[in-house]
């Protein structure tokens, strides 16, 4: 029986996410994961105190493959990379040790967990950049700084999105994230939200939700860190990064 030619196949086979999309889909591993003990902490679930084990157990696995996906890279080890690979360990190591603690430390060993995850996916994108070039195929979303530091902090877990007397407002952590740049992002199919996903934020506040990156989202940040910075005219400086904050911002 001969082989049909590739054009023939009746369905498109999706390639596999790099070692740096890897990384990524594994923090949003970590804050679904979050996300769903923060559920059970505000219930204060009683009667199934190991529920979480086996997501726990899980995405120890999930660190420990995404570890070898970076190995395989067969890069120099760098100290840069050494360090995020030791720190990929110490998830994975955390990730296995909370399936056997109560939700309050179990959520706290996991806590940062994402933003661990995309600070190495950060790290093997410029070493990746550095010593074969930039090699994504990826398609041009012609991301903004603005959209590029709103996906981040999406990735990252910092965002969520709420409505409250016909207005929406945007929670944000570090990097400032505007309701029109989630709305732009999501109009491009690079974020979505995930209705009533979180907890309210105070007792008898609206239900939150979590905003999350898309696969064409996920595809996009992977391109954008694993791309040149875009060069600068001569005698022009960067914008200075925003000030950390916690805070919201709204829109009727």
């Amino acid at each position: 029986m001969t082989t049909p030619p590739a054009e023939g196949l009746l369905f498109h086979v999706a390639a596999p996410p790099t070692p740096v999309e890897r990384l990524m889909l594994l923090a949003d591993q970590y804050v679904q994961h979050n996300d769903t003990l923060d559920w059970l902490l505000q219930a204060r679930s009683q009667s199934q105190p190991d529920v979480h084990a086996a997501s726990a157990q899980q995405l120890a696995a999930a660190t420990r493959a995404a570890i070898k996906a970076v190995t395989d890279e067969r890069l120099f080890q760098s100290h840069e990379l050494s360090d995020a690979v030791v720190r990929l360990q110490q998830l994975a190591f955390l990730s296995s040790a909370s399936a056997d603690h109560r939700l309050p430390m179990a959520r706290t060993l996991t806590a940062l967990a994402p933003e661990a995850a995309m600070d190495c996916a950060d790290t093997l994108a410029h070493e990746i950049r550095r010593r074969r070039g930039s090699t994504s195929d990826a398609p041009d979303h012609r991301l903004t700084a603005t959209h590029r530091t709103a996906l981040w902090e999406i990735a990252c877990g910092n965002v969520v999105a709420t409505r409250s007397l016909g207005r929406q407002y945007v929670h944000y952590r570090d990097e400032r994230v505007l309701i029109g740049t989630l709305r732009s992002l999501e109009a491009n199919g690079l974020a979505e939200r995930v209705p009533q996903s979180r907890p309210s934020a105070y007792v008898g506040g609206p239900l939150q939700d979590r905003v999350r990156l898309t696969p064409a989202g996920t595809t996009a940040l992977a391109a954008a860190i694993s791309s040149p910075p875009a060069s600068r005219a001569p005698g022009t400086t960067p914008a200075p990064a925003p000030t950390a904050a916690k805070t919201a911002t709204r829109s009727r």
